[in-house]
């Protein structure tokens, strides 16, 4: 499973943890995957893309930074996913709406939808 990791650094002190990440690594368990990450222009929080089957092993992760870091952890999905799973109910609802005089605003194909990245 893919999770997005929020970042929000205690006191703003990126030094900090940018003073541990050089002296002793990211101190992940193993079978915790790094993705990516993007840090926000004010240096107040870092977004991590990470992969795990065991969500126990985010937790063993982030204890390790909690004293400088408070964490947000999301399960997601890639938007091309999450649109193939609604792509058929789309299309029922939009065969339904188009049933109660829907027609006249005309049907969006679900292939012409943008999907998130």
């Amino acid at each position: 499973m893919q999770f997005m990791v929020v970042e929000t650094f205690r006191n703003q002190d990126a030094k900090s943890i940018y003073r541990r990440l050089r002296d002793k690594g990211r101190m992940m368990p193993e079978n915790l995957k790094f993705v990516s990450s993007w840090v926000s222009a004010d240096l107040g929080r870092c977004f991590q893309l990470m992969e795990a089957d065991d969500i126990t092993l985010l937790q063993r992760w982030a204890a390790e930074w909690s004293d400088l870091i408070e964490f947000e952890i999301v399960p997601v999905a890639q938007g091309k996913d999450t649109g193939a799973v609604l792509a058929p109910r789309v299309d029922i609802a939009l065969k339904h709406s188009a049933n109660h005089g829907a027609e006249r605003h005309g049907k969006v194909a679900m292939d012409s939808l943008p999907y998130l990245v």
